[in-house]
């Protein structure tokens, strides 16, 4: 029967370690971004008796996968049963053992067999194998990063209010948050005053309850109309506009009506502020630039004010193109990238100033736990990097030329003024605030970020 094993040193205790484990949020922390995975259920922990029910996606079709957990040890060992779904056999065993330099081995050790018997055996072993390998290289990686990031912060947990929870970056810092320690008091847009835990506000209707903040020591704000769409009519540019001034609004004004309001507000912005500018280097210090995602960016910055003149510190988060193949960019990148369709867009010279998932929860992590940080904060990695090289990059990651552009016309043909400012229009953006204020990133190079993504290590 295989037998796989994979075998790490982090310089953190196997307390710590396992105590991470136990927490909300680092199960999800483990799952592989580029595999479309639902947690379907998940009751008990990792003690014995916990269960978690997936749905992974494959191709066309979504497959059940439900583990128990049993020969809980605490700060040693629990180990993940298959009861139903796509092996024979899996048995996963979690070892945290001490180091006698320090630090802990972190042992991962799967007795598995393919599905289909030997046919399976035969045909899946070898592939199987190395997803094996991907998957955890990739799982000792983000532990070892987050355990890291949170290691940067020796004060008390936190208790965070946030909008925009079910979105790629609320989702990710949610469970960073909270297999670090801290509690996320998710926001839900509706009408009424709750549903079931979770208080309910309503950006454009103007409801919003002062109480949901009452102790809490930051608000983060990422809720907003997407972008995405096939072309921006009147309406949806409306939208795109008031959901982010509205909502910013509101929020500012329920905070500087407090007695006593939390003393943090970090709230959304983008790298869409500096407008189309070439190739000179923006700084949090840069004018704005013009067209509609500027003024967007200007209106939403400015719903803050009301915030800042009560004394809350504000963080303007100006976030650039997040690396995930989670996410409405990559995400859509990656079908024609893969079938060897992908090249420069427009001239390729347009700059894109990105950042890698993990480093963009970690940016909202440094300002929650940095009071230092206020203002506008730039959230791009220190190296944007043209169109054309960002596309050369990810070609040469996936194995796949890169030899089929998307002229300027077809974009403004096909797309209109979506295409024009989200795929033609860019801004050389650098986080000097971030960098003067101490963080370091994770993620500094594109070519690293995309591979730690997309689990291409090496």
């Amino acid at each position: 029967m295989p037998y796989f094993r994979h075998r790490s040193h982090l310089p953190f205790s196997p307390e710590e370690i396992f105590a991470w484990h136990m927490r909300p949020g680092a199960f999800e922390r483990l799952l592989p971004p580029w595999v479309r995975v639902r947690v379907l259920e998940m009751e008990g922990g990792i003690h014995d008796g916990g269960k978690v029910l997936l749905a992974i996606k494959q191709g066309p079709t979504e497959v059940k996968w439900e583990i128990r957990h049993a020969a809980f040890e605490e700060d040693r060992l629990f180990r993940d049963e298959q009861v139903s779904g796509p092996f024979e056999k899996w048995v996963h065993s979690h070892r945290f053992i001490p180091a006698d330099e320090g630090g802990c081995f972190l042992e991962d050790e799967i007795e598995w067999a393919a599905p289909l018997g030997s046919a399976g055996r035969l045909f899946a072993e070898g592939f199987i194998e190395r997803e094996m390998d991907r998957l955890f290289s990739f799982r000792h990686a983000r532990l070892r990063n987050d355990l890291t990031l949170h290691s940067r912060y020796g004060g008390p947990r936190l208790t965070v209010a946030l909008t925009g929870g079910s979105g790629l970056i609320g989702s990710a810092l949610t469970d960073f948050l909270t297999s670090g320690g801290h509690t996320v008091l998710p926001l839900t847009r509706g009408r009424g005053e709750s549903r079931g835990k979770e208080p309910i506000w309503d950006p454009l209707g103007g409801f919003l309850d002062p109480a949901v903040f009452e102790g809490v020591d930051a608000v983060v704000h990422l809720a907003g109309e997407s972008l995405a769409a096939f072309r921006w009519t009147a309406e949806k540019k409306e939208k795109i506009l008031q959901s982010r001034r509205e909502g910013t609004a509101l929020i500012a004004r329920t905070l500087a009506g407090m007695a006593h309001p939390p003393p943090l507000f970090v709230s959304a912005s983008a790298v869409g502020y500096y407008g189309d500018r070439g190739n000179d280097v923006m700084t949090e210090e840069s004018g704005p630039g013009t067209g509609f995602l500027a003024m967007v960016c200007r209106e939403w910055e400015g719903a803050t004010g009301l915030a800042q003149k009560a004394g809350i510190r504000v963080v303007n988060l100006r976030t650039g193109f997040v690396i995930s193949p989670l996410g409405p960019g990559l995400g859509k990148m990656l079908p024609p990238f893969k079938a060897g369709l992908g090249g420069r867009i427009g001239s390729g010279r347009q700059y894109m100033s990105w950042i890698d998932l993990d480093d963009e929860v970690g940016l909202i992590h440094h300002a929650l736990t940095r009071p230092g940080v206020s203002g506008p904060l730039n959230a791009t990695a220190p190296n944007p990097v043209p169109n054309a090289t960002f596309t050369d990059t990810l070609g040469r990651i996936l194995g796949r030329p890169t030899l089929v552009p998307l002229p300027s016309f077809a974009v403004k043909g096909m797309l209109g003024e979506v295409g024009t400012e989200l795929l033609l229009k860019g801004a050389r953006v650098t986080p000097k605030k971030a960098e003067d204020t101490g963080y370091e990133f994770l993620f500094p190079n594109l070519e690293d970020s995309l591979r730690f993504q997309l689990g291409r290590v090496g």
